[in-house]
């Protein structure tokens, strides 16, 4: 977090949500004007937090497993399986969230406010699609492309970087990138020799941080989560990766299968059909 989590991407998307969100006041402020400031800005709020979790149910999700089952699948946890057609012409039809969708149906937090759980947290380690280095584009020349490392995008190079490119050609460079492949033997190398910047100046592994944060938060290993989770288990190296290699280094690293870190078992699976990650993972998701 902070500076040490900052990059050109998050600049970009933190000052198009701004953006989004002072619009959205001005149409509040405009329509209900006997709301005070806090009450518009709260509201404004919300509603931006609502849209950012559409896009990732029903855009970003559905982009990264493109399959027809979970397109029907994440734009039912949305819209219910009545469908957006219904539910933008009648608003809810019950209150159900399989009828109607998740947004709108009674909430029940479970004695919490707000959690993420362990899982969810655990599966979302997917440092992998960032690349070690982006390709900046420009609109007006859009086959010509400039390498730039990662960290020169990051903490306080990003808003030169926005400065220099500007956002319609810095987008264009984000909207047209292939993220990485979650898989092993893909882990952006820069982020195993990261360099903190704030307080201590620790240069850290976050791959290995990854690993132990699972194992330190009482996550259980690859095996056991698939077994918790009613999914058959792999017996062997091989029978986890699929390739002989992979399989060697990591018998050399783990005295057995039923050892292996949960995020190495992740990042090993070979995933379906027009998955960018495995089966485990989309469990979780869904």
């Amino acid at each position: 977090g902070g500076l040490d989590g900052w990059w050109a991407g998050l600049e970009l998307l933190h000052t198009l949500f701004m953006r989004e969100h002072n619009a959205v006041c001005d149409m509040l402020a405009a329509n209900y004007r006997d709301w005070s400031d806090d009450e518009v800005f709260d509201k404004a709020r919300l509603i931006i937090a609502a849209l950012i979790a559409k896009i990732h149910t029903v855009e970003w999700t559905t982009a990264i497993l493109n399959r027809p089952a979970l397109r029907i699948g994440m734009r039912a946890n949305w819209f219910g399986l009545a469908g957006e057609q219904v539910r933008t012409l009648y608003g809810r039809l019950t209150d159900s969230e399989i009828l109607s969708g998740i947004p709108g149906s009674p909430t029940d937090h479970h004695s919490a406010p707000y959690s993420i759980t362990e899982e969810f947290v655990a599966v979302y380690r997917m440092h992998p699609l960032v690349p070690d280095e982006l390709h900046l584009r420009s609109m007006s020349d859009p086959r010509a492309s400039t390498p730039l490392p990662f960290m020169d995008s990051a903490r306080l190079h990003s808003r030169p970087l926005l400065e220099q490119y500007g956002a319609t050609d810095l987008l264009y460079s984000l909207g047209t990138a292939n993220p990485g492949a979650v898989t092993l033997h893909n882990h952006p190398r820069f982020m195993q020799h990261l360099v903190r910047t704030e307080n201590d100046g620790l240069t850290i592994d976050l791959a290995a941080v990854d690993l132990l944060r699972s194992r330190e938060r009482g996550v259980p290993r690859y095996n056991a989560f698939r077994r918790l989770m009613h999914l058959p288990v792999v017996t062997s190296f091989e029978e986890l990766t699929g390739d002989p290699e992979t399989a060697a280094e990591l018998r050399a690293v783990y005295p057995t299968v039923d050892e292996v870190d949960l995020t190495v078992g992740l990042y090993a699976e070979k995933p379906p059909a027009g998955f960018g990650f495995g089966d485990t993972t989309f469990r979780i998701f869904i």
